[in-house]
């Protein structure tokens, strides 16, 4: 019988980081799930951890192996081989909570015939118990991303999204010549104008931010990766986001834009929102000159 879950996990040289992940599933009060490892380039011997988990795991994993390409192309290339109906991305240097499998079968069968929903919204905690941000208003809260996580002012902080791997293949993430970082949210967006979600006061995922991890280190990952963080800053330009959330996006696309080589004449003309981004073209310049300066970078 096919797996209901598949936990997908990119990964670059955590090998030290994934058994405790794995431990995680080990104790899993369900194990209706496969764990799909996408080893975007490791050179610290991930292979051969992997392969010696998989003689031993009371689950099944698959291992897949690219180049070196940044996460969001290992997403992308672990959602063609997945087959299952849900997919949950699981970080290698996080874990899960025992029930976290047996908590997401749960709600899907609660909610399985309902086709306008792209998945489910859990929460995040750290290592010490703390929540991660604050709790959704209400339990098993409907609403989009936009709606919920972004136009709140309060529930920007990561959580523990649950995707049906369908509405992923709808919504791959977009891929930029020798760019290797790019903010999942530029997906859950554009995902959010055309499915809802079902948003669960339940802490289902650990997370420990890692002094050398992604997010620890995301404004240098971003000027290095300026498109595809252009494109991402445009999602957040359209009306549907409230005001001060375009402002703080319109200075980012003129940041970046500017990094990957665009004019703010060139900006402008391709803002979905012009007139905004009009009044940041002076702060984004100061801005960019200032990270450029601080950041030494030569673009």
């Amino acid at each position: 019988m096919e797996n209901l879950l598949s936990i997908l996990t990119p990964t670059y040289n955590r090998s030290k980081e994934l058994p405790r992940l794995y431990d995680s599933l080990c104790t899993q009060s369900v194990r209706d799930f496969v764990w799909v490892v996408v080893d975007d380039g490791s050179t610290d011997g991930t292979r051969v951890l992997i392969q010696s988990l998989k003689t031993k795991a009371p689950f099944r994993i698959s291992y897949i192996y690219q180049q070196n390409g940044g996460k969001h192309t290992a997403l992308n290339t672990g959602l063609r081989e997945i087959s299952t109906e849900l997919t949950m991305i699981v970080d290698s240097d996080d874990w899960l909570t025992p029930d976290a499998v047996m908590t997401i079968g749960q709600y899907h069968e609660k909610y399985r015939l309902r086709d306008d929903l792209c998945g489910f919204s859990f929460l995040r905690k750290y290592p010490d118990g703390r929540i991660n941000g604050n709790p959704f208003p209400e339990d098993e809260l409907e609403g989009n991303y936009i709606d919920i996580r972004i136009n709140s002012g309060d529930l920007y902080a990561d959580k523990a999204e649950v995707f049906y791997t369908k509405c992923l293949r709808e919504f791959p993430f977009p891929v930029y010549d020798k760019e290797k970082f790019l903010g999942e949210d530029i997906v859950w967006m554009r995902m959010a104008r055309r499915y809802r979600m079902i948003h669960i006061n339940r802490a289902i995922y650990i997370g420990d931010y890692q002094p050398d991890g992604l997010t620890q280190n995301r404004r240098v990952h971003n000027i290095q990766s300026p498109l595809g963080c252009m494109h991402r800053a445009e999602e957040y330009l359209h009306p549907d986001v409230k005001l001060s959330v375009r402002f703080r996006f319109a200075l980012q696309y003129i940041v970046y834009g500017q990094f990957a080589g665009y004019t703010s004449a060139v900006l402008l003309r391709k803002s979905p929102s012009e007139r905004l981004t009009a009044l940041c073209v002076i702060p984004g310049n100061i801005l960019y000159r200032k990270w450029k300066n601080k950041y030494r970078t030569s673009k």
